[in-house]
């Protein structure tokens, strides 16, 4: 046991998966590493010491039936395809490499017309943009969803300042992006990409093909919902902001959703799921454009690519959670063949972390913030079971190259 307090939650004391680059202090998660790993319903038996996004690659590619998942999808797409040709299922998504493939193969491979829909990027990428053109243009219909100006850039900043996590108000209105626009156009069928449970979340989550309904829809207790670190009930007594600035951050009607059965579905639960394999797809099939050069905090081109803010959220990771860009990118690229962990434990030590600099004069900008206030934002986050200072440097106590 760790002798240092840890911030957030988190385990005190820090472990690393044996076969990738995860530690256990990776947030929303249930990574576990028990003694003895056993899955008595997919019978295997697990090494020691390997974290649950590792165990469900092991299982994917030894136990599950993909053919079967296929016709599992078209059974599904053949109760909501339409006969004439109006918008049969949402994809939800940026022009990123995973909304591009979900929308172009449910299109072309399996006969349905999505309607895309875009909750707008809080300050697009020149690179972004294009990719976010050349989806449309590679034949899909989109929505772009762009919020209050002001009031998203309020949250943003409150976020960040209360919780060193800028993402928060994006996050939340691309969640209710999906079932908000099903409800107007009466299309109940969504689609994401990948389930996050892949990357790490519970385990058995991976084997549900839906979103659990209580993710997206919900009561809208204003005094329950945190918005920027701050209740929206205490957001509105206060004359920060009315309920109608907050009404695209607050939950879907839960009975709104089940009167109008709506559902929202993984494709990786139906089809093999590969992010590299979605971006060489992309390439191919809607011209999308990788970062002429690695985007900073990692080696990958692909990822992440629409919002000048990305680099700065997973800095905040890093900062929070001694997890950045780096390990996320490696992790998965070790779980699908790509890379080795001895590589990717390289590319970690060289680039995690990196300071994002190309864009981070116009998010001082954005933020509202001077660089002094920045940084004062970014140490107080620092938990000091994961970081230490020494000759005036802040360095990882238990970094996984050591």
């Amino acid at each position: 046991m760790s002798k240092f307090k840890a911030k957030y939650g988190l385990p005190s004391n820090i472990v690393y998966c044996k076969r990738c680059t995860y530690s256990n202090q990776r947030p929303s998660s249930s990574i576990e590493f028990r003694n003895k790993s056993e899955d008595k319903k997919n019978a295997i038996n697990f090494e020691d010491g390997i974290c649950d996004a590792c165990k469900y690659s092991i299982i994917k590619e030894n136990k599950i039936n993909w053919e079967e998942r296929e016709k599992e999808l078209i059974i599904l797409l053949d109760k909501y395809r339409s006969k004439d040709g109006s918008h049969d299922c949402i994809v939800p998504g940026s022009g990123g490499k995973d909304s591009v493939f979900t929308s172009h193969i449910l299109k072309n491979k399996y006969g349905m017309n999505p309607l895309t829909v875009t909750w707008a990027p809080h300050m697009y990428t020149e690179i972004g943009h294009k990719n976010f053109i050349n989806w449309i243009n590679s034949g899909v219909d989109n929505i772009l969803s762009t919020p209050n100006g002001d009031i998203h850039r309020k949250l943003t900043k409150l976020s960040f300042q209360n919780l060193c996590h800028p993402f928060q108000p994006f996050i939340i209105g691309q969640k209710q992006i999906g079932p908000r626009v099903a409800d107007k156009y009466n299309i109940p069928l969504i689609f994401y990409g990948d389930n996050p449970a892949e990357h790490g979340n519970n385990i058995e989550d991976n084997f549900k093909p839906q979103m659990e309904l209580d993710f997206y829809s919900g009561e809208k207790d204003l005094d329950k919902i945190i918005l920027g670190g701050i209740k929206a009930k205490d957001l509105i007594d206060q004359n920060i902001m009315s309920i109608n600035d907050l009404n695209p951050y607050l939950p879907t009607s839960k009975e709104l959703c089940i009167s109008k059965d709506i559902q929202v579905h993984y494709l990786s639960y139906y089809l093999k799921w590969d992010p590299q394999e979605c971006y060489y797809y992309s390439v191919n099939n809607a011209n999308f454009i990788p970062n002429p050069s690695r985007t900073e905090g990692s080696y990958s081109k692909y990822s992440s690519l629409d919002d000048k803010l990305d680099c700065l959220h997973y800095y905040t990771t890093f900062i929070k959670f001694g997890m950045g860009r780096a390990t996320y990118d490696s992790s998965q690229e070790i779980r699908n063949h790509k890379i080795s962990r001895d590589e990717g434990i390289a590319l970690i030590k060289r680039y995690d972390g990196e300071k994002p600099s190309l864009y981070f004069n116009d998010c001082l900008e954005y933020l509202d913030i001077n660089e002094d206030e920045f940084w004062n934002v970014i140490d107080k986050a620092r938990s000091e079971h994961i970081w230490k200072r020494e000759n005036n440097e802040w360095q990882l106590r238990k970094p996984i190259w050591e």
